[in-house]
C-alpha cells in the first residue's frame, strides 16, 4: 500500500507498505524470526518498485536489480498479531551505478520501531550479463523518494 501521509512527521517522502504477519514467521519464543524481516523488507521494496517506479516510467527497476548488501538493526521484538506492521522505505543515496534503500518497520501509535535496515541495490543488464548505470529516468524516479 502506498501512503505518503504524514502520520508521524516523517512519512511525506516515504513509500509505506502494510505487511501482514504470518503465523509461520514466528520463532519458538513467539517473536518474528530475525530472518523473516529481510522477507518483509523485500515485500515492501517490491511493492515500491512494481508500483511507484513503474508509475514514474522507470520500468527497468522492476526486474533489473541485484541486492549487493543488507544491513539490519533489530530494535525490539515483534510478536504475532492480526494487524499488519507498517514498513516505511525511502532512498537515502543515489550513485552512478547503485542506490541505497533505507527502511523502518514500526508501529505509529504508540511509536515503536522494530527494525531499521538498509539495502544497497545495483542495476543489472541480464541480457548483457553485466552491471549497468542508473538511467536519467530511473534517477528521476528514485529522487522522488530521496532523503526522507
Amino acid at each position: 500500500m502506498d501512503d505518503h501521509s504524514d502520520d508521524h512527521g516523517k512519512a511525506h517522502n516515504r513509500h509505506v507498505y502494510h505487511c501482514p504477519l504470518r503465523w509461520g514467521d514466528m520463532d519458538a519464543l513467539g517473536h518474528v524470526n530475525n530472518g523473516r524481516y529481510v522477507d518483509y523488507l523485500q515485500d515492501a521494496r517490491v511493492d515500491f518498485l512494481f508500483r511507484t517506479a513503474k508509475e514514474l516510467g522507470a520500468d527497468d527497476l522492476e526486474t533489473g536489480l541485484l541486492v549487493a548488501r543488507h544491513e539490519v538493526h533489530y530494535r525490539a521484538p515483534l510478536v504475532f498479531r492480526p494487524e499488519p506492521v507498517r514498513i516505511e522505505l525511502w532512498i537515502s543515496e543515489i550513485r552512478a551505478a547503485s542506490f541505497m534503500v533505507d527502511y523502518e518497520i514500526l508501529d505509529v501509535e504508540p511509536r515503536r520501531t522494530y527494525v531499521e535496515a538498509r539495502t544497497r541495490l545495483v542495476p543489472f543488464d541480464f541480457a548483457a550479463n553485466r552491471l549497468r548505470r542508473i538511467t536519467p529516468v530511473e534517477r528521476a524516479a528514485l529522487s522522488k523518494l530521496e532523503g526522507a
